[in-house]
């Protein structure tokens, strides 16, 4: 249990009071009488006071506020050169710079700075970019297993084939596949564990940036953002550098040339080789913009400013006549485009240009596609009761889902498929294990979205929008007379909702709280009974499919 603060006016008395809040600009603590007249004084009223509960999460968490070349206090800062400054640091090396003002003008608004925000979406993409390889080590632990199951196989069927009296060679090649596997795995679970290191490192400074925006001082938000900064970078150059250093490996079996001499000649039965191979890592470089003087407050969108600009538009082909009821698009990270036959087993992709690529023959009637980076989807089969992960290099099947439920729209965020079934929401990992059901009042629902901490649905029958934390505690609802028998429905940046009405043949976009909209795109801009649209955050672009096949991608400015 943390020992009681004692109060600091008190002590300068030498009397021993017991402190209740905490005063971030004096940085000590206050009883209620010293409250009392902390809060009266002309001088101190307007400074921000917290409660000591509040004050133990960042009392951990050390901010400078002593330059360190002089021992002064940070009382200026230096537009010019974006740095804060002691009185010395003026006189000596800023004599000549116009952009000198006091650190209390610079530091204002601080909590609500565009450098805060860009760094705790620095934070967020850092550790999202961390986690992606983390998921990236493990494929590559399991794929080396899965090869060492491979070379095993063949291995024991060559070994079958030939005299019982090499059991010592087989034994010995199989000693040192387990040898070689075991060196790749290691080299893996190494850096592994320093990218998990890694992880909880940028978990701890989100959580110490989220406690600094709630309960420090402007002028320890100010400094804090920079020194937090500075240890993102560290760490970002620290990944990068690992990452640049990394090889995939690859186990193969090499059997003797002479292997049909081998009862008079050879002596090994044969080698394994670990070959070294360019690996899918990629740490996606998160742009880092420090706030200099003139720090803004940032506000949602205007709706009214979003604008459409169209950058290719196609007609699906037909494979049969009156067969075609597109029920889902995606973008995929090669740019070209999926669609989801409703009325076939197949879907269909196109490249970026609008021209088609092919039909890929599916298991069942498809209904809804999400990403999986960097390379899988996931397809969901309305009343056939399963999913599919599908691998988008070959488009294999790499994983089949049973459920006992319908399984309509589907969404991942974060290693986690969110299904829409006819009563609930299940929530599933890769494997597809059932992590938990969201029991929710869903009477026509068959599309959903995910963005980090949200799900968004619609529901068709009742025309509304549904906003809810991934524990299905509802944020928010939005209705319009405008919107009629809204289906699909995506998420931008900002977490502003784009929704397609089926009936109104329009396109919606949603204040990310749900209290403002803007229809984007009506029956005359080509919308025709349009089914699904999908965001894609790293190319700012908008793809909308009508149901019977016409697709259009817009560039979202």
């Amino acid at each position: 249990m943390a020992s009681a603060l004692s109060c600091g006016p008190c002590l300068y008395d030498d009397v021993a009071g017991v402190a209740k809040r905490w005063c971030t600009y004096c940085e000590e603590g206050l009883c209620e009488d010293c409250e009392n007249v902390h809060r009266k004084s002309k001088i101190s009223r307007n400074h921000k006071v917290i409660s000591i509960e509040d004050y133990r999460k960042i009392e951990n968490f050390s901010i400078s506020q002593v330059c360190g070349h002089h021992g002064k206090n940070l009382e200026w800062f230096c537009t010019t050169h974006d740095k804060a400054l002691c009185m010395v640091c003026v006189t000596s090396n800023h004599k000549s710079c116009s952009g000198v003002v006091p650190i209390s003008v610079a530091s204002t608004n601080a909590t609500q700075s565009t450098a805060l925000a860009d760094l705790e979406e620095t934070i967020e993409g850092t550790l999202l970019n961390v986690k992606q390889c983390i998921i990236n080590r493990q494929s590559a632990t399991k794929e080396i297993e899965k090869r060492e199951l491979v070379v095993k196989t063949i291995i024991h069927e060559t070994r079958a084939k030939i005299n019982g009296h090499l059991d010592k060679l087989e034994e010995k090649l199989l000693l040192e596949l387990r040898s070689a596997s075991h060196t790749c795995k290691s080299k893996c679970a190494k850096f592994l564990q320093n990218l998990e290191s890694t992880e909880d490192k940028l978990t701890k400074l989100r959580e110490q940036t989220i406690h600094m925006k709630q309960f420090s001082s402007d002028i320890q938000v100010f400094l804090g953002t920079r020194q937090i900064n500075n240890l993102v970078v560290s760490e970002t150059e620290s990944i990068k550098s690992a990452i640049g250093t990394t090889k995939d490996n690859e186990l193969k079996i090499v059997f003797h040339n002479l292997i049909a001499k081998l009862l008079n000649e050879v002596k090994e039965f044969g080698q394994i080789k670990v070959s070294d191979c360019a690996t899918s890592l990629h740490f996606r470089d998160i742009k880092i913009d420090q706030a200099q003087i003139g720090i803004t407050v940032p506000t949602s969108r205007n709706m009214s400013k979003i604008k459409l600009q169209v950058m290719t538009s196609f007609d699906i082909f037909k494979y049969r006549k009156h067969t075609m009821n597109i029920s889902s698009c995606v973008t995929l990270p090669d740019g070209h485009f999926l669609m989801a036959n409703g009325k076939g087993k197949h879907l269909i992709q196109y490249n970026d240009k609008g021209k088609h690529v092919r039909a890929i023959p599916v298991s069942s009637r498809p209904y809804d596609i999400t990403v999986i980076k960097p390379n899988r989807i996931a397809v969901s089969y309305g009343d056939a009761k399963f999913l599919e992960i599908i691998n988008i290099n070959t488009f294999t099947v790499e994983k089949r889902i049973k459920l006992q439920d319908d399984c309509f729209g589907v969404s991942e965020e974060d290693g986690r498929l969110y299904v829409v079934g006819y009563s609930s929401i299940q929530v599933l990992d890769l494997s597809g294990r059932q992590l938990e059901t969201l029991k929710m009042e869903l009477n026509d629902v068959y599309y959903i979205t995910t963005s980090k901490d949200r799900i968004f649905y619609t529901d068709t029958s009742k025309n509304k929008v549904h906003c809810c934390r991934l524990n299905g505690e509802e944020l928010w609802q939005f209705e319009s007379e405008s919107i009629r028998l809204p289906v699909g429905i995506t998420v931008d940046n900002k977490q502003n909702v784009y929704v397609v009405g089926h009936s109104s043949r329009n396109l919606t976009v949603i204040q990310h709280d749900g209290k403002d909209s803007t229809i984007l795109l009506t029956v005359q801009d080509g919308l025709n009974k349009p089914n699904d649209v999908y965001f894609d955050i790293e190319k700012r672009t908008l793809l909308i499919c009508n149901e019977r096949g016409r697709v259009t991608l817009y560039k979202v400015n």
